[in-house]
């Protein structure tokens, strides 16, 4: 096994050594990076108006983003095992060249077909770059050093969510949608230039043994997971072939990919990971926060267009007060480890986090947007002490011939919690909705006119299969504008109570995934940054930090 683990020709303790030549250019390859591949995702959503109006296929245009998050998912723990077995330039110029290429490809669509099957290739580059920057700044810092590195990081990524849409809104009405993927081209060429000469080369010794089979197993596994949960209880009810036939083969795939991984000599993913607490804890807690917060703030747009009234423009940009204290936690947070340490820091952000949950469920018809905002702001300072030390607390945790598989497992944990969360509260929402509709709005519904028999019909078939599309059809200031005093009259409050309503159960229901991950804070154990540079240290503290 050891002749399979990467040596260098400037070994990884001259990585982490404070004098390594060229740090300041591999650092700022490395921001460049993340910000140009963070911002990918924010600035194309505000595209998708203009690509369906060129293209056509309304009914295709969710698989532009689900082509990307199903591969940028699945290849994470790939990529990190590959970093570790065969070095981090040579993956991470890899990754940065398909993105790169792909880009220009999106860019060079004739059709949403073609554009949808090349933002699955440009989702295996992202995949690669996003754990990879977290890897290499585990290898070029000590522990304390990456605690305030790996915040700013953490910031760069909040930083993207909200100049994303403002930059994405000026190219498409300046330039083209097709500018959205070209201007990925000089800035990730800068970046590849920048890492290629900076990054210190690594060389496997020996035969470097791939684990096809386990690779196979779990990208059959997960895509299979994913598309259930993304597809369920939307395109096809939760009982139907397709989405049952999806989650056995999601079953047999995972079992499968278990079995192969514990006796493979190089696990993609290595199944004895699994017996340290500090690896199942913290994945825990990324998974559950992630579950709650991605799947409740998907709401918040919808709260403050439906509810509060500002334009469904507007609703894009509401989510900026969260992310501003985000990005100041963020930096901060590498700071505040220094006193608090990783376990008590975890817990105050988790907690933070609750509060700011139960203030959301809180929010009723008279909120102001002041006021939401305010409960954004603390919702987003607890997110920020929490995010970035979730990866460093694996990082101290293990050696580094481990570091690029435990650095991109945080991320894959937390990308399935994301996924999870925004379909358990999404068919929360869904069917508390669907229940109070079908109690107060069909009555009303049933008195229209007879010539109002199509919106009737229309209104009844939306509220037993997409109340949220219902919501957001007809409670935009937009609509209402256009709407007959009656409608204003008789089915406005029968929907705003309903949408409140609804909201609360989903705000309630991710406070209680945050506050279980709060509570596994109390199993991490006692972490300790430090100041080591030697793999002889890092042995020490695998043993000290109890591989069960």
């Amino acid at each position: 096994m050891e002749n399979n683990k990467t040596t260098s020709e400037d070994s990884l303790e001259a990585t982490a050594n404070p004098e390594l030549k060229n740090r300041g250019l591999l650092l700022t390859g490395l921001i460049i990076a993340m910000l140009f591949g963070a911002l990918d995702g924010t600035i194309v959503g505000t595209a998708m108006p203009r690509i369906v109006g060129e293209f056509g296929g309304l009914g295709l245009m969710a698989w532009l983003t689900t082509a990307y998050m199903l591969t940028s998912t699945v290849v994470v723990p790939i990529a990190g095992k590959l970093a570790d077995l065969i070095g981090r330039r040579v993956i991470y110029v890899t990754g940065l060249v398909i993105f790169i290429g792909a880009s220009a490809l999106c860019g060079m669509a004739q059709n949403m077909t073609e554009l949808i099957w090349f933002r699955g290739l440009q989702g295996i580059g992202g995949g690669i770059m996003m754990p990879m920057a977290m890897i290499i700044i585990g290898d070029l810092f000590t522990g304390k050093q990456r605690a305030k590195w790996q915040g700013v990081f953490g910031a760069i990524f909040g930083l993207s969510t909200v100049v994303g849409p403002q930059v994405g809104g000026w190219i498409v009405d300046s330039l083209n949608w097709r500018w959205v993927f070209y201007i990925n081209l000089p800035v990730g060429i800068l970046a590849v230039i920048l890492i290629a000469i900076a990054l210190p080369k690594h060389k496997a010794v020996g035969h470097v043994k791939i684990d096809v089979p386990g690779i196979l197993t779990m990208i059959i596994g997960v895509v299979s997971l994913l598309l259930a949960l993304t597809f369920g209880g939307k395109d096809y009810a939760w009982s139907s072939w397709q989405i049952i036939s999806l989650f056995v083969l999601a079953v047999v795939s995972l079992v499968s990919f278990v079995f192969i991984e514990s006796r493979a000599k190089e696990p993609i993913l290595p199944v004895r990971l699994f017996k340290s607490r500090i690896f199942t804890t913290i994945n825990g807690i990324g998974f559950l926060m992630s579950v709650g917060m991605f799947g409740a703030i998907m709401f918040v747009p919808l709260f403050m267009q439906g509810i509060v009234g500002i334009s469904a423009s507007e609703s894009g940009t509401v989510m900026t007060p969260m992310m501003i204290t985000m990005i100041v936690a963020s930096i901060v947070s590498g700071q505040f480890i220094q006193k608090l340490g990783v376990r008590k820091q975890m817990f105050t952000g988790m907690i933070i986090m609750a509060v700011g949950f139960y203030l959301l469920s809180t929010m009723g018809i008279d909120t102001t947007k002041l006021l939401a905002s305010s409960y954004m702001l603390i919702l987003g300072l607890g997110m920020g002490l929490v995010m970035p030390i979730l990866t460093l607390a694996l990082q101290e945790s293990f050696p580094k011939s481990e570091l690029g598989v435990v650095t991109s497992s945080s991320q894959f944990f937390r990308q399935i919690g994301g996924t999870f969360g925004m379909t358990i509260l999404g068919s929360v929402m869904n069917h508390k909705s669907s229940v109070l509709l079908e109690q107060n709005l069909t009555p009303v519904v049933k008195q229209l006119p007879e010539q109002a028999n199509e919106m009737a019909t229309g209104l009844t078939n939306m509220i037993h299969t997409n109340p949220q599309g219902l919501y957001s059809s007809l409670l935009s200031p937009e609509t209402l504008a256009k709407m007959p005093k009656e409608f204003v009259e008789h089915m406005l409050p029968i929907l705003k109570d309903a949408l409140v309503t609804s909201l609360h159960q989903v705000f309630v229901i991710g406070l209680a995934f945050v506050l279980l991950g709060a509570l596994l804070t109390f199993f991490i154990g006692n972490i300790k940054l430090s100041d080591r540079k030697s793999k002889k240290d890092e042995s020490e503290t695998e043993v000290s930090t109890g591989l069960a």
